[in-house]
């Protein structure tokens, strides 16, 4: 073997030997280099979704509010429209009472509720006022009314029906329209739902 062949020899054996190496770094290297982006599509996706999370979150918060919102709004509407009916109820109601009081069945009424305070009072000494609206019918009252009983108008208008006092006892029979009404606005609510009416 000549100097020259043994020079090739020793050149290639270097060349394929840093060729080897070079292989091998940069096997490495790409191996880093994909670790790395992995790590870096890891973070980039965790990163990501969090971000998404965080939009969610976002946008579930402003719906909620924004139903919360509406919510209120429907209640306050509900509620004024509520207040609006009953209203307009009531005034028919009062309408109704109105023309009942024109009826001798009102009269009737009238007699007996004068009948159940003197029952209530016993032997007490009893007042029974009458609205004064209702003056014209106080003379129907005369005689049929106990000893210890007295009927008269009321300087204050109550709505038709009777008021009385058992001044021994200082209690009120309170059977006025106006405090009739008054206790069923008070408490009176419309029925949502449920079926309709046969």
């Amino acid at each position: 073997m000549t100097t020259d062949d043994k020079l090739q020899y020793f050149l290639t054996i270097c060349m394929e030997d840093a060729q080897g190496k070079s292989d091998h770094l940069l096997k490495q290297y790409s191996s880093s280099l994909e670790k790395n982006l992995e790590e870096h599509k890891r973070e980039a996706s965790r990163l990501a979704h969090l971000q998404v999370q965080g939009e969610k979150e976002k946008l579930q918060h402003k719906m909620n509010k924004e139903l919360a919102l509406g919510q209120m709004n429907i209640k306050r509407n509900f509620s004024r429209r509520h207040d609006e009916l009953k209203e307009k109820l009531f005034t028919e109601i009062k309408e109704l009472l109105d023309c009942y009081r024109e009826t001798p069945k009102y009269t009737e009424w009238l007699k007996k509720q004068v009948k159940e305070a003197e029952t209530f009072a016993g032997k007490e000494k009893l007042t029974v006022y009458l609205d004064p609206k209702d003056a014209d019918k106080l003379s129907q009252f005369t005689g049929d009314a106990a000893p210890d009983t007295a009927v008269e108008v009321s300087q204050y208008s109550f709505g038709g029906g009777i008021r009385a006092v058992i001044p021994s006892r200082n209690i009120l029979i309170d059977q006025s329209f106006d405090s009739k009404l008054a206790e069923a606005k008070e408490t009176f609510r419309f029925e949502l739902g449920g079926s309709a009416h046969d």
